[in-house]
């Protein structure tokens, strides 16, 4: 029988004590995390934040947050671009490093670690984890693509989404800095998984191998499975993974940290712990044992 198998009705203190000590004798961690990370450092897609940024956008459009915005039908692309470039300017570019990544970096340092992460705001690059450990599944928001992906390459957005910022007025920018795409001439998006356009590129495809083959390399060695904010979106890429590993993989445990979403099924009940609570204050906690 595993020595991770945990007893059950922890108090909070006894899970985050022994959340550190798995942490501590874990070989292996691979983290998951979700848009709850970044929501607890406080980048959050809706309240004051997204008001006193789109001001002019709600006004106009009726807008109501940034996740629903991403969807919103504007009538033309100098209005479309001149929404998104803030939108991508607040969140990748105009952004502190988030504390509840900091100090994750720092409770794992010295760990052989991956991460695997659905969030497109670049956090954890920025805040300094290995690029080789990183696999974004879901896009980023610094990377154009075509829209009907007529070919596979990426391109940084950086310097046109600057220019955008600069030069847009009345809810709109030039027509002259509309992003076309080199190749077929077409629109450009922003690189996230919305549709069956999305860009794979190669990068992309490299990091997915090196992911994938992290978890060959280390599946019959004491694996920790940190899952960090993971809703119920995108289940299948991380958490539902999470699940079949721990269940199937001997030596491997499971902890969910998230705010009001903290479960695991009963099969993995055993070799999991569940910490309903903010993740920024955990991580602190946990950070300072």
């Amino acid at each position: 029988m595993s020595k991770w198998k945990l007893k059950q009705n922890l108090t909070l203190d006894e899970k985050i004590h022994a959340l550190k000590e798995r942490i501590d004798s874990a070989e292996h961690i691979v983290i998951g995390a979700g848009s709850g990370l970044s929501t607890a450092a406080g980048f959050t897609y809706d309240g004051k934040r997204f008001e006193e940024n789109f001001e002019p956008f709600i006004q106009r459009y009726g807008l109501k947050d940034m996740y629903s915005a991403g969807f919103y039908p504007f009538p033309t692309q100098e209005e479309k671009w001149a929404y998104w470039s803030k939108h991508i300017y607040l969140n990748r570019y105009d952004v502190e490093k988030g504390k509840p990544y900091l100090d994750l970096l720092e409770l794992i340092s010295g760990k052989d670690y991956f991460v695997l992460t659905t969030n497109v705001d670049h956090q954890f690059q920025l805040c300094g984890f290995d690029p080789e450990r990183i696999f974004v599944t879901q896009g980023d928001y610094g990377l154009f693509q075509c829209a009907k992906a007529c070919h596979k390459k990426l391109y940084d957005n950086a310097k046109i989404v600057r220019e955008m910022i600069k030069e847009q007025s009345d809810c709109k920018i030039p027509s002259s800095l509309v992003p076309k795409c080199p190749v077929c001439g077409g629109n450009i998006e922003v690189n996230l998984r919305c549709d069956q356009y999305f860009v794979e590129d190669e990068n992309w495809e490299e990091a997915a191998q090196r992911y994938h083959h992290y978890l060959a390399k280390n599946k019959n060695e004491k694996i920790l499975f940190l899952e960090l904010g993971v809703g119920g979106n995108t289940p299948v890429i991380i958490k539902y993974p999470f699940w079949e590993m721990t269940s199937q993989w001997k030596k491997s445990f499971y902890v969910c940290i998230n705010l009001n979403e903290a479960w695991a099924p009963e099969e993995i009940r055993r070799k999991s712990l569940c910490i309903d609570g903010d993740i920024k204050e955990i991580l602190s906690i946990l950070k300072e044992c």
